[in-house]
């Protein structure tokens, strides 16, 4: 096996992506909005551990994309004291690639691996025996002189981020301690974040401006963050920077093409192409991606799943079908 890749503190890789966006993240549980439930539960978990002087349980955090998966685990990190290593699934594609990482740690720190559900069998398979003993099992040598040789490692946290929990192998979801869901934002909590970034970056915000870019980022603090960048970019142009108001919320994001609730221009193709062409459907997904020149993939992961949570539309057996929800807001839509 080759050297195992070295990491330590510094930004590697998706580390410095990361870093760009560390100054707006929070640092502890205290400074984190919203999720109450999921702080209280970890916040417990913590306590007890750092009561212990031993590592934090093993937490797999899951739901949809933007809702803080990765902050959270910087956050556990922050509140109990140690560092927190992070990649992701796809880095981790031969074995050298996970061992460098595991033979690294140090006692009680967090390695963080974002969409783990992407992880190769390889990788688990090294994974089963370090989170469940401390162990690392390789294999040294080739076909009659292979041999295993056993490496204890010291006690450590594995936090896991991913979209799509149902997708991960049994075996490696059952070794989690904790297992956690993000839900989506209430517009108070958004509100309070968009005021909490505003602040960071040193921009005067209305609290009505505030308001409605929560009412327009689909409950995902990540979505609210991007809005209230473009917001300044149109506020820096006009010369308006002083005092961001809400008239000038609706004129930036009016340009950007998102709407009163959220919905952007690929969410209303999908609307009026059900409505116009086959008058609310049903309509084969095929068929769908086929008439808007998208992606299946596309379709399902990205613009179905906000309209869903909407009921602007249903999945139906015999295809996508707008709802009179649906329906009601592009046609009013149409109509302004």
């Amino acid at each position: 096996m080759g050297r195992p890749r070295m990491v330590d503190g510094a930004p590697q890789g998706e580390e410095k992506r990361l870093s760009k966006e560390d100054s707006l993240r929070p640092k502890s549980l205290a400074d984190y909005i919203g999720q109450s439930d999921l702080k209280q539960v970890l916040g417990i978990a913590v306590k007890a551990a750092i009561d212990r002087g031993d590592a934090l349980d093993h937490v797999l955090l899951y739901g949809p994309p933007g809702l803080g998966k990765t902050t959270m685990a910087l956050v556990l990190a922050e509140e109990l004291g140690v560092k927190c290593r992070i990649t992701s699934a796809p880095a981790l594609e031969r074995p050298r690639d996970i061992v460098g990482l595991l033979v690294n740690l140090q006692p009680r720190e967090l390695l963080f691996v974002d969409e783990i559900h992407r992880l190769t069998k390889v990788a688990e398979e090294l994974l089963y025996p370090a989170m469940e003993d401390r162990r690392l099992d390789i294999t040294v040598g080739r076909s009659s002189s292979a041999r295993t040789r056993t490496l204890d490692l010291p006690p450590f946290t594995l936090v896991g981020a991913t979209t799509r929990a149902g997708a991960l192998s049994s075996p490696l979801r059952d070794r989690f301690g904790l297992t956690q869901r993000l839900e989506f934002y209430e517009h108070d909590d958004l509100q309070a974040i968009v005021e909490r970034t505003a602040s960071l970056m040193k921009l005067a915000v209305t609290p009505t401006a505030c308001l409605e870019i929560a009412r327009r980022c689909r409950g995902t603090p990540r979505i609210a963050n991007r809005l209230l960048r473009r917001v300044r970019d149109v506020a820096t142009v006009k010369g308006d920077i002083a005092l961001i108001d809400s008239s000038l919320v609706d004129e930036a994001l009016k340009l950007h093409r998102v709407d009163a609730i959220g919905l952007d221009a690929s969410d209303r193709r999908l609307l009026q192409f059900l409505l116009q062409k086959y008058g609310g459907g049903p309509v084969g997904l095929e068929t769908i991606a086929a008439g808007l020149g998208e992606d299946i993939s596309t379709l399902e992961s990205v613009v179905e799943p906000f309209l869903l949570q909407l009921g602007f539309l249903q999945r139906t057996p015999r295809g996508r079908l707008l709802t009179d929800s649906g329906r009601l807001h592009i046609t009013n839509i149409e109509a302004s």
